[in-house]
């Protein structure tokens, strides 16, 4: 509990009752014993577990996320983060926010990577600032609300012959994502994306609405490419059903390990292995920055490796 003053000249008052933590500002001008009298009755309506003005249930704010998740750019991934965190919300209250953030990722980490979980708490965190932007809440609880350091690093990387194997066990449009990928390193929402008028004589074209990094980039067409371009666009309406068509591929072929990005990591080592150099490399995968492609040094350095054990043995 404290009383501070800030560089306005407003007096703020915070309150933690029973995990509870209720933060409110004062006009600017108001004396400390009305910041006092406001500590005493926050302090009693939270003893007595007496529900606070402006502090609405969770289940209340959440659907002014779902209303925003209509216009991102993935508006089905966006509603999904949403409504997998749900069942935690009951319940509880905006100024909770950050008690329900802990259980969430408590009782998901077993089964969901950070990845994950950090878009959903991202869900909860937008729909809470959007009721401060709203009024609802006199504090933004979003911002007390922390995520869970990334750890997304895979060490998958497929060889040719293992994307047959993959690619083998799938339909014809799984098959056709699959190999764009490789042969592009394009992502999958880019490969679903890619239109008959994005092919060219010589080129593809990944325009910036559709790349994570909002950049258009411009992919040179291998030989065994122009085979799977000619089915585009892909028979998917999203990317659920060619999420769905993958896994299963995956599972007969016996590689239940390999996730669709794998192939974009694949792209890379097999262009490394065939001597690209990173600038190259970062090109064709469409990073905005040269280091982030750094995530492949390592296989330059086995390379170099293997040279100079062939050129001094």
């Amino acid at each position: 509990m404290s009383i501070w003053i800030d560089k306005q000249g407003r007096r703020h008052v915070g309150v933690m009752v029973k995990g509870r933590r209720v933060h409110r500002i004062l006009e600017a001008g108001a004396p400390a014993s009305d910041a006092k009298q406001l500590e005493s009755r926050l302090i009693a309506e939270l003893t007595a577990a007496k529900p606070l003005a402006g502090d609405p249930m969770l289940e209340e704010v959440m659907p002014l996320y779902m209303e925003h998740a209509k216009t991102t750019r993935w508006p089905d991934q966006s509603e999904q983060c949403a409504k997998r965190i749900q069942p935690w919300l009951t319940g509880f209250r905006a100024s909770q926010a950050r008690e329900v953030a802990a259980k969430i990722i408590r009782d998901m980490k077993p089964a969901y990577k950070p990845a994950t979980i950090n878009r959903s708490l991202a869900a909860l965190k937008k729909a809470l600032s959007l009721a401060w932007d709203l009024g609802m809440t006199q504090v933004n609880h979003g911002l007390e609300i922390k995520s869970l350091p990334p750890n997304n690093k895979r060490e998958v990387f497929l060889t040719l012959g293992e994307v047959e194997k993959l690619a083998e066990h799938c339909p014809e449009g799984v098959q056709a994502a699959i190999w764009i990928a490789l042969y592009t390193g394009a992502r999958r929402g880019e490969v679903l994306a890619i239109k008959p008028d994005d092919v060219g004589s010589h080129s593809l074209t990944i325009h910036a609405q559709n790349t994570k990094t909002l950049r258009t980039r411009v992919v040179p067409i291998v030989d065994p490419l122009w085979r799977w371009l000619s089915i585009v666009p892909l028979p998917y309406k999203d990317y659920e059903g060619l999420k769905s068509g993958f896994q299963r591929g995956r599972k007969k072929a016996g590689m239940e390990h390999v996730n669709f990005h794998d192939l974009r990591h694949s792209c890379a080592s097999i262009l490394i292995a065939s001597g690209a150099d990173l600038y190259t490399v970062s090109k064709i995968l469409g990073h905005a920055a040269v280091t982030t492609t750094q995530r492949y040094a390592h296989m330059q350095v086995e390379q170099q490796r293997v040279a100079l054990e062939k050129a001094f043995a």
